[in-house]
């Protein structure tokens, strides 16, 4: 039996992606398959950057707007989702496209994720309370205390990441590094992958063109909307939470715009050193 195929795009946001992706997936007669972690939301229309009206009606695409930013959503959960819709696509196409820049949802593709806890909201609400009145400095010592592992690997300039590693090990009793036993599992298709990559100064120009069109667009009205929500996991996005500040009076317009910019290129640095892990990049 002809081995199947999963044409894999990956890189970093605003390097062309969405139009590589449509591209192939026209010339294989494939769907798309998305792999982003903020664009599976219907209420993030702008700030996420999905694809437009007319390049959804040019390809069928799965994983855009198709979850609510207000039930919990884990890469796990992708995982399940993504591997059943894979199984039954593949009945009918000997290879598929899939494309993202969420390192952890790409992995859970492509290798399976450890199986953690289910979270506990009531813990986490406590932790990211204190995170809030206390600052992330005591969260980070009370990490090192407890799990000296997770302090070392897990990136403790994010908020998130801390909160988790802690609620797991507060709630639990067992160290969240405890649970990274991983081991890759078995996949009954082939994974090839392509990295995009553009020159940084490009990229850079891209991203910050990409913000003041996503304001021109309406992303201030849309982060209004959504601002009730604000502490929802789902809208702890770069391009939500800035504004979010700026809404709060924490900050000027100009300064959330600039913030924006800026964590948005920081964010795709930060995707272009997970996925060079493994992909060779390729330079379009």
């Amino acid at each position: 039996m002809k081995q199947k195929i999963l044409r894999l795009i990956v890189g970093p946001t605003a390097s062309g992606k969405t139009d590589y992706s449509i591209e192939l997936a026209r010339e294989l007669k494939s769907p798309v398959i998305s792999c982003d972690s903020r664009q599976i939301y219907k209420e993030l229309i702008i700030g996420t950057a999905p694809p437009t009206a007319e390049q959804l009606s040019e390809v069928k695409h799965y994983f855009i707007h198709s979850h609510t930013i207000h039930s919990h959503y884990t890469a796990g959960k992708y995982e399940i989702e993504a591997l059943s819709l894979l199984d039954e696509l593949f009945k009918d196409h000997d290879q598929l496209v899939m494309v993202g820049g969420s390192g952890l949802y790409v992995d859970a593709v492509c290798y399976g994720i450890d199986d953690f806890p289910q979270p506990d909201f009531d813990l986490r609400e406590s932790l990211s309370n204190r995170y809030l009145q206390e600052g992330i400095e005591s969260l980070r010592e009370e990490l090192r205390i407890v799990d000296r592992e997770s302090y070392k690997t897990i990136d403790i300039s994010n908020p998130q990441r801390i909160i988790r590693a802690l609620e797991v090990t507060i709630g639990t009793g067992r160290k969240f590094s405890s649970y990274k036993n991983f081991k890759k599992k078995e996949r009954s298709f082939i994974v090839e992958r392509t990295l995009l990559e553009i020159p940084r100064e490009e990229l850079y120009t891209r991203i910050n063109n990409r913000v003041d069109s996503m304001m021109e667009a309406g992303l201030l009205e849309e982060v209004r909307s959504l601002f009730q929500y604000r502490n929802l996991t789902a809208l702890k996005t770069v391009g939500y939470r800035e504004l979010f500040a700026y809404i709060e009076g924490k900050c000027t317009l100009d300064e959330a715009i600039d913030l924006i910019k800026r964590n948005t290129r920081r964010y795709a640095k930060r995707q272009i050193t997970w996925f060079k892990r493994e992909t060779p990049g390729q330079f379009l």
